[in-house]
């Protein structure tokens, strides 16, 4: 666990507390959402559960830590506009010129951050729920493509393709 810290920053979007009514009165538990990233293209994410807070974050960097994926990052921005959708969440994500920053607001604006993006824009329609935006922008960033790939995965070169 502590060769994780080193290598990676952690990130707490949502923090909920939620309580289950039994005889003896109301029992209280935690749910996390976290975002563990390198600020170098790689970002995962992770939801842990518990009695305790500290060991609801630690099981969330834990699953996040499982859960990585690669993102292309072209002058610290993303290579195209993709749209991320998951239920009804729907996360836009735009690449920006130097000197923009992140215009993101939210779960997006913690991806962005601990992915290593630095100039971005979005804009978030449909559900406002932490979770499901989330796993909207994880959607949008996995179909990212990077036109080096495309061609040689088409056995041609950027030029050859793109002129």
């Amino acid at each position: 666990m502590e060769e994780l810290k080193k290598e990676f920053s952690e990130k707490l979007v949502k923090l909920n507390r939620v309580a289950k009514v039994v005889k003896g009165g109301r029992r209280f538990s935690f749910s996390a959402l976290v975002v563990v990233g390198d600020q170098n293209g790689k970002v995962g994410y992770g939801f842990g559960k518990a009695n305790d807070v500290s060991e609801a974050i630690k099981k969330g960097v834990t699953k996040a830590s499982n859960n990585m994926i690669t993102v292309p990052i072209v002058r610290n921005t993303i290579p195209h506009t993709v749209i991320g959708r998951y239920k009804s969440a729907e996360v836009v994500l735009k690449p920006a010129s130097p000197g923009t920053g992140i215009i993101a607001g939210g779960p997006v604006r913690a991806v962005m951050e601990i992915v290593g993006i630095k100039e971005i824009l979005s804009k978030s329609i449909g559900s406002k729920k932490a979770v499901n935006l989330l796993k909207a922008v994880f959607n949008g960033l996995e179909n990212l493509m990077v036109a080096k790939k495309i061609a040689a995965g088409r056995g041609k070169t950027v030029k050859d393709m793109w002129g």
